[in-house]
């Protein structure tokens, strides 16, 4: 269980990651490229600490991360 503790952990440090790493990304296409309003403002809503995204986001996040843990595993 303690093993099951120490994943779980490393899956939210990976997704945390990932998501100041999409909003980093974003912000940049945001500022240098054409978007749509539309695109624009659903993008500002997620311009958030990990903490506070909606659980379907962190679940998206989580997506990637378990793409790295799966990817380190191998």
């Amino acid at each position: 269980m303690k093993n099951d503790k120490i994943q779980d952990n490393l899956l939210e440090k990976l997704a945390k990651l990932e998501h100041e790493q999409w909003i980093q990304w974003s912000k940049n296409i945001a500022q240098t490229e054409t978007i749509s309003p539309k695109r624009l403002k659903r993008w500002e809503k997620l311009w958030v600490h990990y903490s506070v995204l909606p659980e379907k986001q962190k679940e998206t996040d989580r997506e990637w991360a378990r793409k790295v843990i799966n990817t380190l595993e191998e």
